[in-house]
């Protein structure tokens, strides 16, 4: 007997472009708790475009272990899942086996982060190149990219087990 295998899309890692990580916090409308969010994105600057970008990243995604546009799973569940998240001195630091991304995050996150454990991953799909590094990127632009239901649906989600050094 034999069982079917999961397509594989091929892609490299050119393909998926500038990969851009940044961190807020605020009330989870799941939970009404406060929640340290994580949002991992590409500029779409990628080898082949935007499009073959977003291919790239939806395969980048499920080869890691997460579901795109499926339930949000927890990390701390599943040990062998390859996605880790190191805090340390400001800093929350993603890894995953197609590429590892760093940015500073804000007190309020770090205090979140600490006393919840854990982080809620957002991995979007979509690119979003309004959103590029050394500009500001106010709450009103990360709420209409973030909290789009286009987006959401079309991200993975995961919650990971904040990690420190020490």
């Amino acid at each position: 007997m034999t069982s079917p295998k999961a397509a594989t899309t091929p892609f490299t890692p050119a393909q998926l472009g500038t990969q851009i990580l940044i961190g807020w916090s605020g009330s989870n409308p799941g939970t009404g708790r406060e929640t340290a969010f994580l949002l991992t994105y590409s500029l779409g600057d990628g080898s082949d475009g935007p499009e073959a970008g977003e291919r790239a990243m939806r395969a980048a995604l499920e080869r890691s272990g997460l579901r795109v546009g499926g339930e949000t799973l927890d990390a701390s569940d599943l040990p062998n899942l390859p996605v880790k998240l190191l805090v340390q001195a400001g800093q929350a630091v993603l890894t995953l086996p197609h590429f590892t991304a760093q940015c500073t995050v804000p007190p309020e996150w770090l205090d979140v982060a600490r006393s919840e454990g854990k982080v809620h991953g957002m991995f979007a799909t979509r690119p979003w190149p309004a959103a590029v590094p050394g500009q500001p990127v106010g709450e009103e632009l990360l709420a209409s990219f973030a909290g789009d239901p286009e987006i959401i649906g079309t991200s993975a989600h995961c919650l990971m087990p904040v990690r420190t050094l020490g």
